[in-house]
């Protein structure tokens, strides 16, 4: 009989569903914290508050996405009185729904990593945060996917475990990153160069015109007959002037004090040399290819991907908003549903979005001249449930 009973237990293990590969990515720390891999606070600072157009993609980003609100579907029928509903129109006490959806996008964006904090009371989540990301690093488990998460400030810490009932207080967003199992890629790091060479081009430009716009030139010997060449200390004291006081940047148009026997010959540029804007438009626009904002919407010319505004605009909205949106509304309805509600579900409501009426306008015409198919299906392609019968 004892015999059966660990015959069972062996079958009821091997039915256990867990990942295979799961335990060989906690390489054998399990409950020993991982810290995020990159600098955060250069790419924030370099990236975002240093460059305009970064801010700019960014902020363009998290904006059109936090205005972008989310509908409670249980199955196919909206339920705009759930709980959820409520609780994602006004977040926590002190944070709007916009305000709140806009912290945790643009954290995504600058970092690859977005966190949420849940407030729970008597088993229901009551509130939400946004957390920094810098400050989060990752507990894995023994199976290889985080069981807990710390959150570190001025030297304090504060551990967000799994509750009593499996629940995981904190919703980890990230973006794909090929070499990483635990953090997200950040757009900015693939257009770290990119941003390097914008901001460099903007701190040649102004030390130029600290110094009254100056180009360089030659400086040329004319010593007396039998002395054409300066002596080697002379020439060395010379070189590290010029390399010391006059090289880089700070040093760009700068005058020379010249002693006898020295002439200064300024050099002019041409005008494909001196043509920083072309080069600054071509940095400008990798980054806005990183972050999917088509060149046009940020002011960038040279742009003829699309023929218009408006174009460029659907695309924005299409390729890289509504994405975007929906991976946050995915995983905040997987997060956030009840226990035992597995229908409820979060989708976007798209019919509010200006960008997209003119296209929703045109599928709205040709379902209603398609006589082929029931209202009810013109209105499941559209996003409705079934018409409600009196």
């Amino acid at each position: 009989m004892f015999g059966r009973f660990r015959r069972l237990a062996r079958m009821r293990a091997a039915e256990a569903k867990a990942s295979a590969a799961g335990p060989l990515i906690a390489l054998h720390q399990a409950g020993r914290p991982r810290w995020t891999p990159r600098d955060y606070a250069n790419l924030a600072r370099e990236g975002f508050v240093k460059n305009p157009v970064a801010y700019r993609a960014v902020a363009m980003i998290a904006q059109a996405a936090a205005s972008v609100r989310f509908l409670v579907y249980d199955g196919a029928a909206e339920a705009a009185d759930h709980p959820l509903a409520r609780l994602l129109e006004r977040p926590n006490p002190v944070q709007t729904r916009s305000v709140f959806l806009e912290q945790v996008y643009a954290g995504l964006l600058i970092a690859g990593n977005a966190y949420v904090e849940a407030v729970r009371l008597d088993g229901l989540v009551r509130e939400l945060y946004a957390l920094r990301a810098d400050r989060m690093r990752a507990v894995p488990g023994r199976d290889g996917w985080p069981e807990a998460y710390v959150y570190a400030v001025a030297g304090r810490e504060a551990k967000l475990a799994r509750e009593a009932d499996g629940f995981l207080p904190v919703l980890h967003v990230r973006l794909f990153h090929p070499a990483d199992d635990h953090y997200g890629l950040s757009p900015l790091e693939p257009a770290a160069q990119a941003v390097d060479l914008h901001n460099a081009m903007a701190a040649w430009n102004k030390a130029l015109l600290d110094n009254a716009a100056r180009p360089s030139g030659a400086l040329i010997y004319r010593g007396a007959p039998g002395a054409e060449n300066l002596s080697d200390e002379q020439y060395e004291r010379l070189k590290a002037e010029l390399e010391n006081g006059r090289s880089g940047p700070r040093g760009a148009g700068r005058p020379l004090l010249l002693e006898g026997g020295l002439e200064w010959r300024p050099m002019s540029l041409t005008p494909q040399e001196m043509d920083f804007e072309t080069g600054r438009n071509a940095a400008a626009r990798d980054i806005a290819m990183a972050f999917g904002v088509p060149p046009m919407l940020l002011g960038i010319p040279g742009d003829a991907t699309y023929a218009n505004y408006e174009a460029a605009n659907l695309a924005f909205w299409r390729q890289t908003v509504l994405p975007l949106a929906g991976r946050l509304a995915e995983a905040l309805g997987a997060w956030l549903a009840p226990p035992g509600e597995d229908a409820v579900r979060l989708g976007l409501d798209e019919d509010a979005v200006p960008a997209l009426r003119a296209e929703r306008a045109t599928l709205w015409a040709q379902l209603e001249a398609a006589s082929f198919i029931g209202r009810d299906e013109k209105r499941a392609a559209v996003g409705y449930g079934p018409e409600e019968t009196p």
